[in-house]
């Protein structure tokens, strides 16, 4: 056969067809040593943890928040185990391995064992693209028990259960205010357990198991687990008997009075330690509607303190050794103050000899302002007030203390220095009137209030404060405060049988247009017994009522002193 023309007779005709077959073949070799170098070198590592997560299961081991304790050992607050309800939606079916109805019936039995809505159980169990979804959190573990003997016994699969904690109360609602709260997130958002959260939280550990695709654990597989630490316990110097009757004479005294709301604290004056606390509206952490009911208002919330300040006007008066108990004046029907005259709660319209003890039993306003703008002087009184702590952070453990509004001497104007000689021209949280109190109980020493006494077994140390008032001046100043419970404005808090010092105050609130609202007072009551070597102070205020504080915050005072001599077991004074 002759071959084409223009072809070499040597030439295969084949010969174009085998050489782009065969570099065809080298470009496939080339891309797979290429991803071969990508899978065993460049995405070495990627891929293997990718692997290793696929058969790989991560499980929290949830840390036990410390249990609190009260003064007496009982316990007020404390972690119990529980479980979380949890399905894979995959998986629920009848044991058999049909599917219709399985979900509806399963629904069923949760409404009826734990509670709550047969949509939102529906919506997890039927929930697509997932194999994990959660029925409910921290349900108690004989719930759980019950639940899993109910879904047996109907032969339903696809609901599974994991160990968790939560927290318990057990006195209930009574101390809520001071403990705070833990929400089912396990997050602290209030009181104790907010201010104490890095004490009490601990911190939670991990199981990590090598697991098969569907969940089971392999036998013998890697594994590894970080052991949760639980949190701290903590004592705190609350006596839950005692808090329970004030949360109850205050929240009757509020509504008796007309009050926006009333506060009520007991300490000992001699180390600090408060016993009880609280202000009205009481919390309701099944549905909180006032966020303002997690305030402990003596401490977050300040006020023009009246008349209860006139103990720390006096004493700064008598420590300068400027007045004494017995320094007789004559004091006006009237002194103007700033650009007003102020007057007494009595409507005197004469002058009057009184002695600074008399004038204070009887909370005569002229007359302090007479001592401040007259005796004392401006300098000096502002100079006694940073002393007292007045406008300075008293350092209680209580979250959101506020400063308050008071003025320093450099911005005094005509009418601050007599004015707040009464209480009036400044606000306060009124947890610094108590800490004022405690050091003239004290003998001229302040202690800072506070609630924890002690954690993992050791005390806490709570230091005093400096020497505000000398012990002659804080003797001379409790003789006053006696007389005022006994012939002053006092007298519905005296009980018999105690020597109590105390102090009524009926305080002006300020209105938005800069003035005073009518008929709109703080009245309060603060003392302690028994007078010469007191182991209790109480101090009861209602917020904003149209009552002077000697017919309506003594008679509140009376029942809490009653209550707290009786359960902190004060004995009557002893009689010569």
């Amino acid at each position: 056969m002759r071959a084409p023309r223009g072809s070499a007779p040597w030439m295969d005709p084949d010969e174009p067809k085998l050489s782009r077959l065969f570099i065809l073949v080298l470009a496939l070799l080339a891309i797979v040593a290429l991803k071969l170098v990508l899978l065993q070198v460049v995405d070495a590592g990627w891929l293997s943890q990718r692997a290793e997560n696929n058969r790989t299961n991560v499980v929290t081991l949830n840390a036990k928040r410390g249990t609190i304790y009260d003064r007496n050992g009982n316990v007020l607050a404390i972690s119990v185990d529980c479980e979380d309800i949890v399905c894979d939606p995959t998986t629920v079916a009848y044991t058999d391995g049909t599917t219709d109805g399985a979900a509806s019936a399963i629904a069923d039995i949760l409404v009826e064992v734990v509670g709550g809505e047969k949509d939102t159980y529906l919506d997890a169990l039927t929930r697509e693209n997932t194999r994990y979804a959660y029925l409910s959190k921290r349900v108690d573990e004989s719930v759980a028990d019950e639940l899993k003997s109910r879904l047996s016994e109907a032969k339903l699969n696809g609901v599974y259960y994991e160990s968790n904690t939560k927290r318990v109360y057990p006195y209930g609602t009574t101390g809520a205010q001071v403990l705070g709260y833990v929400n089912d997130e396990g997050a602290a958002l209030s009181g104790i357990e907010y201010y104490y959260d890095d004490v009490l939280k601990g911190t939670d550990g991990q199981r990590v198991y090598e697991a098969s695709p569907l969940g089971t654990p392999i036998a013998g597989g890697v594994s590894d687990t970080i052991a949760a630490r639980d949190g701290t316990d903590i004592v705190l110097s609350i006596d839950i008997d005692l808090q329970y009757e004030c949360e109850q004479i205050i929240t009757d005294g509020a509504k008796t009075y007309e009050a926006e709301s009333g506060s009520v604290m007991v300490t000992n004056p001699k180390t600090g330690e408060v016993y009880a606390a609280a202000s009205t509206p009481l919390p309701d952490f099944s549905n909180i509607t006032d966020a303002s009911s997690l305030n402990l208002k003596l401490v977050t919330d300040s006020y023009e303190p009246g008349s209860v300040f006139k103990v720390i006007t006096t004493s700064i008066g008598i420590e300068d050794g400027l007045i004494s108990k017995d320094t007789t004046f004559n004091i006006p029907a009237e002194i103007l103050v700033g650009d007003s005259y102020v007057h007494d709660d009595d409507d005197r319209d004469y002058a009057m000899d009184m002695s600074v003890e008399y004038a204070t039993a009887q909370s005569s306003n002229v007359a302090m302002a007479y001592y401040v703008q007259n005796i004392i002087g401006a300098q000096r009184f502002s100079e006694g007030v940073e002393k007292f702590g007045i406008g300075q952070l008293t350092g209680i453990d209580f979250p959101g203390e506020a400063q308050g509004i008071v003025r320093s001497y450099a911005d005094y104007d005509g009418s601050t220095a007599g004015s707040m000689a009464f209480g009036q021209g400044l606000a306060i949280p009124l947890v610094q009137i108590v800490r004022a109190y405690g050091a003239v109980a004290n003998d001229g020493v302040p202690n800072t209030p506070h609630f924890l006494l002690s954690k993992d077994g050791e005390e806490v140390e709570w230091p005093s404060g400096e020497q505000i008032i000398s012990k002659a001046t804080a003797d001379e100043e409790t003789d006053m405060m006696r007389a005022v419970m006994t012939y002053g404005s006092g007298t519905n808090g005296q009980i018999e049988g105690y020597d109590i010092a105390g102090k009524t105050g009926t305080g002006e609130q300020a209105d938005e247009s800069g003035g005073y609202k009518e008929n709109h007072y703080v009245a309060s009551l603060c003392g302690f017994a028994n007078a010469d070597d007191p182991d209790v102070l109480v101090y009861v205020g209602l917020n904003g009522i149209p009552y002077l504080a000697a017919v309506s915050a003594a008679n509140v005072f009376h029942d809490v002193m009653q209550q707290s001599v009786t359960i902190l077991g004060v004995a009557p004074a002893a009689t010569s």
